[in-house]
């Protein structure tokens, strides 16, 4: 009888589906728990965004493979900001900047919710990408952080990725502009109001 050999994890690829850096393959740490947005939603996420990504200022919070940030940046975003607890994770992104040649984008290894939770810089935000891991209640303290801390703009757009089961909360005066599922995931993107428009 064969014995069977253990199973050795891989690293992976992401892919830039489109703009300045179209078709490259950038490499992806394999990292427990890491799931870099599938093509197939990465594509509608972009086609929502189609026309706000240039010159907006970018956040990918639990940016994992850095792949939203990375293809915002590919499509003529001003600045990304990647936010991403898992050290190795977080050197790949880097690493994947610098190949790249990118000047306009900062990675910040460290939880996504001590970041949020301090916005002393009075730094804001056109797009936010909010994909935690799924199943450790991290959507709703991360909304209400965004919103609290004045991370957004008044009409900044968040997209956010969760598992199906869930029933996050969101800010009342986040606008649902666009929702779809995806097999075991639901996306959602919002549309902040300005809280003191009469």
């Amino acid at each position: 009888m064969k014995k069977r050999k253990p199973q050795t994890r891989t690293d992976g690829h992401i892919r830039i589906i489109s703009g300045k850096f179209k078709g490259r393959k950038l490499p992806v740490k394999d990292v427990e728990g890491l799931r870099p947005t599938t093509d197939r939603v990465k594509e509608t996420v972009f086609n929502w965004l189609m026309a706000d990504t240039r010159d907006a200022d970018v956040l990918d919070c639990f940016a994992g493979s850095g792949s939203l940030g990375l293809e915002s940046l590919s499509r003529f975003a001003n600045h990304a900001t990647f936010i991403e607890l898992d050290k190795t994770a977080a050197a790949q992104i880097k690493q994947n900047i610098q190949t790249l040649a990118l000047n306009n984008a900062q990675v910040i290894n460290g939880s996504a919710l001590d970041y949020l939770g301090n916005n002393s810089q009075q730094r804001n935000f056109d797009i936010v990408y909010l994909d935690p891991p799924f199943r450790k209640n991290l959507v709703s303290p991360c909304c209400e952080l965004l919103e609290s801390a004045g991370w957004l703009n008044n009409d900044s757009l968040i997209y956010v990725e969760f598992e199906k089961e869930a029933q996050p909360d969101f800010p009342a005066n986040w606008q649902l502009l666009k929702e779809k599922k995806a097999g075991q995931v639901n996306c959602m993107l919002f549309r902040r109001t300005d809280i003191s428009a009469p």
